[in-house]
């Protein structure tokens, strides 16, 4: 669901947009989706695929007048956890309101952003994953 939906809607309103000259898509991925979560593989590779396919979209995309944004948003405070009865143990990084995600979607729109962490700082960890693959891997051993 988290990458099809998002995959077959995308098919139904970019050509419109694209026949138009002009239209912002913006998916919103997950930070699981940048560096990958221990206990949530089905998720991080659905986000990851959200991702990679936001930035596949981009370059297809590229002189037709719609642009694609991705929000990418650590631990939202939400009822998933509760619902899915996994409570969210950790107390670093603390959950984000959803209001701050869907300011980092307006921004992304308003501001034509093609990438949004949420907090910020989630940015390091995923350009350090990308930069030091080896360095990650083992940090994230050791606090993962």
């Amino acid at each position: 669901v988290d990458l099809l939906s998002t995959l077959r809607l995308v098919r139904q309103v970019v050509p419109h947009m694209v026949e138009a000259g002009s239209g912002r898509v913006v998916l919103v991925g997950s930070l699981a989706g940048a560096v990958a979560v221990r206990g949530e593989a089905v998720y991080s590779a659905a986000k990851a695929g959200l991702g990679a396919f936001a930035d596949a979209l981009r370059y297809e995309l590229r002189g037709s007048g719609v642009a694609v944004g991705l929000v990418v948003p650590g631990v939202v405070d939400t009822p998933f956890f509760d619902r899915r009865g996994v409570p969210y143990r950790r107390s670093w990084p603390g959950p984000v309101p959803a209001e701050r995600v869907a300011d980092a979607v307006w921004s992304a729109v308003s501001r034509g952003r093609d990438e949004v962490y949420v907090p910020g700082w989630l940015r390091l960890p995923a350009r350090v994953r990308g930069a030091a693959p080896g360095l990650y891997r083992r940090l994230a051993a050791v606090f993962g």
